[in-house]
Parts: C-alpha cells; structure tokens; sequence
C-alpha cells in the first residue's frame, strides 16, 4: 500500500468499528461470521512471523503493514471474547497496561532500582504473579504453544532468572560436546530410535542454551541459516538449468563444488549490500 493510500484519520475506534461490521450477523462477512478462537489461532501466529521476517529484513513499510495484520487479530480475539461476555478490547487494553505499571515502579512509582536487579525483579513480579494465581511452578508461564527452539530458550531464560544456569560459557560448550558424544553413541548402536530422538533433542536444547549464553536468540540464528540455504540453493538450481542439467543427475562431488561456489557468490552479494 502506497503512503497517498493510507487514511491517516483512521484509529483503533474505526478498527473496533470495522471489526463489529464483519461479524455483524445482518450483513456481515460470511468468513468472519464463521470464526472461532481456534480456527484464527494459526493465522495469528503466521502474522507474528510475518512481522518478525519484516524486522529481519528492515522493511519498515512491511512492518508497518504486518503489525496492522497483527493489531487486527488482537481486535478478532476480543471481538469473539466480548460477544461471548468474557472480555472486550478495553479489558485487554486495561489489563496490559495495569501489568506495566505494576512491574516498572521505578518508572511509574518514583522506586530507585538498581539496573543490575531490574531484569530479576521483573522476573520476581512475574513469578509472584503466576504463584498467586496457580501455585505452579515459574516454567509453567512459559507457552507450550509456540515452536520449540522459542520454548527451550525461554524456559532456560526463567530457569536462569532464579539462578539455575552456568556461570560462564565454557561448561555450556562442554555440555554440548557430551551431548554429541551420546548421540553419536546412540547412532552407532543402531538399536532404538526413541533414544535417539531423545538425543537428539537434548542436543538441540544445549544448542539452543549455547545461544542464550552467547546474546544470540536461536530463532533469529536458525532463521538466517534458512535464508542462507535457500539463496545457495536456488543458485545451484539457475546454475544447473542454465547448462540443461537436472540435479538429480549431478554427481556430489558435482554439487558440492557450485555449492561452494554458491556460498561464495551469495556471501559476495551480501558484503556489497
């Protein structure tokens, strides 16, 4: 959408406004009229990723768009909430910013906080709340409804905020040597696939735990060695077509020299950008 077409005038009553509109039972949209918690949940998480994948690549006018993608499934979720009388978008709202305040005194109450202890007194509130309400266990705010490699560094980052965690990075990577170690045991045996499937996610964790360790989040990590991948590939592949060449027909050595040369040419093109 060019910036002449965008109705500046607009603001969160005209979104709510149009959000009612569609599911308006007389004349409303026969799509929106069909929704439910469930059926939009995946596509909420696909605009999360859409407005992460438009930070990665700093396009500030997918951005913009994408987190508009992303406010309106926020408004779809309170519109099915208030129409079944559990919560509106105020409550939502009400409830965001009452958290805010309460878990930054030092901004919002006058409190003098050491910066050193504000990350562990965030973490303290957090937990206070969650054990006030439930009674369960720090790890259990943390969603078991997102990808793994998120969940696993999140649920480090909370095992950490109360000290439970490595105070430096060598027995991390020793951690993950062993891990390797075990499952290439496991490998070698030949003889229970479960084992090595659990191996194998233990190896994940403690890479993942590497990550935290080093101030790299795994997902933006993992995310750039995908981009990376599917750039060296679709070289490969305009390589082979412009010498009539199936891949499949290519030896490995073959394959492993363009992509070699792929991994040159895209890190060229990279450096130069």
């Amino acid at each position: 959408m060019s910036e002449k077409n965008i109705n500046t005038n607009s603001n969160v009553t005209d979104l709510l406004h149009i959000m009612r509109q569609l599911r308006d039972p007389d004349g409303g949209c026969a799509w929106d009229l069909q929704q439910r918690f469930e059926t939009i949940a995946p596509y909420t998480i696909e605009e999360a990723y859409e407005v992460a994948e438009a930070i990665q690549q700093s396009d500030m006018s997918a951005l913009r768009e994408e987190l508009g993608d992303l406010l309106f499934q926020v408004v779809f979720h309170s519109r099915l909430a208030e129409e079944q009388g559990a919560f509106s978008f105020d409550d939502v709202v009400a409830a965001i910013c009452d958290k805010l305040t309460r878990r930054h005194p030092h901004v919002f109450a006058g409190e003098v906080i050491d910066e050193s202890d504000l990350a562990k007194r965030w973490e303290g509130q957090k937990r206070e709340e969650k054990m006030a309400a439930d009674g369960v266990s720090i790890l259990e705010t943390v969603s078991p409804h997102q990808p793994a490699i998120n969940q696993a560094y999140k649920l480090q980052k909370k095992a950490s905020s109360v000290g439970f965690d490595w105070p430096s990075i060598e027995p991390v990577i020793e951690k993950l040597d062993e891990e390797i170690a075990e499952i290439k045991l496991e490998i070698g045996q030949q003889n229970n696939q479960l084992r090595i499937e659990e191996e194998l996610g233990d190896v994940l964790f403690s890479c993942v735990n590497l990550a935290r360790h080093l101030n790299i989040n795994p997902e933006w990590s993992l995310r750039g060695a995908n981009k990376r991948f599917f750039e060296r590939f679709a070289y490969i592949e305009k390589q082979l077509a412009a010498r009539g060449v199936k891949m499949e027909d290519c030896s490995l050595d073959t394959l492993d020299e363009l992509w070699t040369e792929a991994k040159n040419k895209v890190e060229d093109r990279r450096e130069r950008t």
